[in-house]
């Protein structure tokens, strides 16, 4: 019966008592524009009355018994319920609004908003707030609540004044090209970018090019006016009221022809960008210093707040039936900032192509990730590394880029000029191939994993794993071919090749493996009662094998090396060439150094926090539905996937760590002086190498533990109940241990 009440007033009708009453039809909201009649339209109805029909029908249903019409679910049902609910449908709040809300074209007809005419204040006003909107739509609004409350950008072709027009257009061609950039990167999540247009046009009959000239255009007018009012003032603010119209002029065009060469040219082409950049700082400057000249925004009494020219209702019927929110734009005086920052991001984008690399540049797209960039950052450095055609920077192909990376990182006989006749054979270069087109494609999924927001980001991760377990095996078998044909060519080579290109593609693996446990303590994901068995699986598998496949990177670089090096007996060789090749053997010296302190950071932090647990100081918490273990195989189930490092499940973990099995079982104080042993060998490490950066704020929290550990185990604060507190606001992974 309820589904037949909901069907009934889904369809205009509403049963009351015996009687059907019609409802009158309303707009329908949808993301299509609404048609306006000219012409009100006349409704004829043949009621019947089904009183008597409906209730014999109803008399063959159970008590709680329900019709349900296969047609008619429950979707249909809620949505019924919700459409046209001001409290539900977003294109309601319009209707519950005190004032009226016309068109564009309503408001030019009785004559409300101008064309032309426009006062210089009335100029700055609406670009900034035109600014406003498209940085609120970059942060994941839409545009019909942004910018496209703009009302003449609704149809700018009917605008007279000349400046405002070429303005408008400009904007449009704007957003069209960030949309298009954003589209093309594919690296934004429905929080990051709304991809709905609704129906709204981006001047498709304007170039680009031509907005570019039409703005140049407009500057010059602007220019000479502002000439004549430096000497001939209408009024005392005329001249700087020029210059900031004349700046926002600037700063658009500077924006579209920075943006157009993004993905589509050359890395010497985009490093010409630096010097747009530049003008656009400048132009920021003024722009940032002259807001206060434009009108200041009005509030309506329904509580809203207008820009002139703007109005936040003017679109509310486009928006699908959603749970209605006013959308809050970015204040003008946020202009600068904004915008600073995003010429910041672009600005490292732009040095980004001065890397040579292909592991330096995937290093700065990890880092960059960190910063928390915009979605536009994000993806313009996306598809500045990588374009559609897979040459990094639109030049270098990507399959080439990683056979100098594998080359780099640990020379394979089979990259490397030591071996001619294993380099040049046919069926070797075959297998190569083989596994580049495999690397090709899992290392362009992990650079676009690495272009989503930190959120999503671990998310990507944890999928590109699989790819990378693939690849494990690619390279194992590329590895044993390899290997099987060179001692086919020359038994006596005195190289073996395995583990050469496996050796590549675990270290990558272990790179995501630690990136993805790492970003659940930035995203603040885990418990504390958590941090032990993630903080030993961090020191005892993963960081102790990138340790092992880092030093053996290392050693098969020193002997590949060593080939080439004549005997000691040889006393031509000069002190300088011998410095030299010292030098090229230790191209992971310093990630070397970085990953054990990483891994002594972590072991500090799990032996601390299992004196803590000794003692009584912390206590895994009673759970109602699950365990330690559940929550321990849901932690690390993206490495079930990966066969090398094998998954640690949790009964080998309590296996490893029960303190029972030694004798005599440490105390918590042992525990704690050995934790003080692994922040001081972290300490060494860092001040072995040039601290500057996250690698000083993570010296800082190892000398602060160390003291911490020191006293603990010296029996302090041992009779205290409190629970320890962690302060990761030094660095975000490894904690300031604080105990009260």
């Amino acid at each position: 019966m309820l589904c037949a009440l909901v069907a009934s007033v889904y369809s205009g009708l509403v049963y009351f008592g015996g009687q059907i009453m019609m409802v009158e039809p309303k707009e329908t909201p949808s993301p299509s524009p609404v048609p306006h009649w000219e012409e009100t339209c006349k409704y004829h109805y043949n009621w019947s009355n089904i009183t008597v029909a409906f209730t014999q029908a109803c008399e063959g249903l159970k008590l709680g018994e329900l019709v349900h019409e296969s047609n008619f679910g429950l979707y249909e049902a809620m949505s019924a319920i919700e459409m046209m609910d001001p409290k539900m449908d977003a294109g309601m709040a319009g209707g519950r609004s005190k004032r009226q809300v016309p068109s564009f074209k309503e408001r030019i007809s009785d004559e409300s908003i101008k064309l032309k005419d426009f006062e210089l204040c009335e100029l700055i006003s609406i670009m900034d707030t035109c600014q406003t909107c498209i940085l609120s739509w970059l942060e994941g609004q839409s545009l019909a609540q942004t910018v496209f409350t703009c009302l003449f950008l609704h149809e700018p072709d009917l605008i007279e004044d000349r400046v405002l027009r070429a303005y408008c257009i400009a904007v449009l061609k704007l957003c069209d090209l960030i949309k298009e950039k954003i589209f093309t990167a594919n690296v934004f999540e429905e929080e990051d970018f709304q991809t709905l247009t609704y129906g709204f046009k981006f001047a498709g009959q304007v170039s680009p090019m031509r907005a570019v000239g039409m703005l140049r255009e407009c500057e010059d007018d602007v220019s000479r006016s502002l000439r004549i009012s430096k000497s001939q003032p209408a009024t005392p603010d005329e001249p700087a009221l020029l210059q900031a119209v004349l700046a926002r002029l600037k700063f658009v065009r500077l924006f579209l022809q920075l943006l157009s060469p993004f993905g589509n040219k050359e890395k010497e082409v985009l490093q010409g960008n630096r010097k747009l950049l530049g003008q656009l700082s400048e132009q920021l400057t003024i722009i940032d210093k002259t807001t206060n000249l434009g009108l200041a925004s009005s509030n309506t009494d329904d509580g809203h707040e207008v820009s002139y020219g703007f109005d936040p209702l003017v679109n509310q019927r486009l928006l699908p039936p959603t749970f209605p929110r006013y959308t809050k734009l970015r204040s003008k005086n946020e202009i600068g900032h904004c915008y600073g920052e995003l010429i910041k991001c672009l600005l490292s984008v732009v040095d980004m192509t001065t890397l040579t690399s292909f592991q330096s540049i995937l290093d700065f797209i990890v880092e960059f990730s960190h910063s928390e960039p915009s979605v536009l950052s994000r993806s313009i450095a996306q598809i500045t590394f990588l374009p559609e055609n897979r040459r990094i920077f639109a030049t270098q192909p990507l399959g080439e880029a990683l056979r100098e990376s594998i080359r780099t990182f640990n020379s394979p006989p089979s990259l490397s000029t030591k071996f001619p006749n294993i380099q040049s054979n046919l069926q070797v270069k075959s297998c190569l191939d083989s596994f580049l087109i495999r690397a090709t494609r899992t290392m362009a999924k992990l650079v676009q994993a690495y272009g989503h927001n930190y959120a999503r980001q671990r998310e990507k991760l944890s999928a590109v794993l699989e790819d990378l377990g693939i690849l494990q095996d690619e390279a194992d078998r590329c590895d044993t071919d390899i290997n099987a044909l060179m001692h086919a060519l020359d038994p006596n080579a005195g190289k073996s090749h395995l583990t050469c290109v496996g050796s590549w593609a675990l270290y990558h693996t272990l790179r995501v493996m630690t990136q993805y446990i790492v970003s659940g303590f930035v995203l603040q994901l885990y418990s504390d009662h958590e941090y032990h068995y993630i903080y030993w699986y961090l020191a005892e598998v993963l960081l102790s094998w990138q340790l092992t496949t880092l030093n053996r990177a290392e050693g098969q670089l020193q002997s590949d090396e060593s080939l080439a090096d004549p005997t000691p007996s040889n006393k031509q060789r000069s002190h300088k060439k011998a410095k030299k090749n010292k030098k090229k053997c230790k191209v992971h010296a310093r990630e070397i150094v970085l990953t054990q302190g990483m891994q002594m950071m972590a072991a500090g932090c799990f032996k601390a926090l299992l004196g803590f647990f000794l003692e009584g100081k912390m206590r895994t918490p009673d759970f109602s539905f699950d365990n330690e273990g559940i929550r321990y195989e849901h932690r690390f189930s993206p490495f079930i996937s990966v066969g090398t490092p094998p998954f640690m499940p949790y009964k080998q973990f309590q296996e490893m760590t029960d303190v029972g099995q030694y004798f005599p079982a440490p105390t918590a104080q042992d525990l704690y002086l050995s934790s003080s042993k692994h922040f001081a060998q972290a300490k060494q490490a860092y001040e072995s190498i040039a601290a500057a950066g996250e690698i000083q704020n993570l010296l800082l929290v190892a000398k602060t533990n160390l003291v911490m550990t020191k006293l603990l185990a010296g029996g302090h604060k041992q009779s205290s109940s409190s629970r320890p507190q962690f302060d990761f606001t030094v660095n975000s992974i490894f904690p300031i241990i604080r105990v009260l």
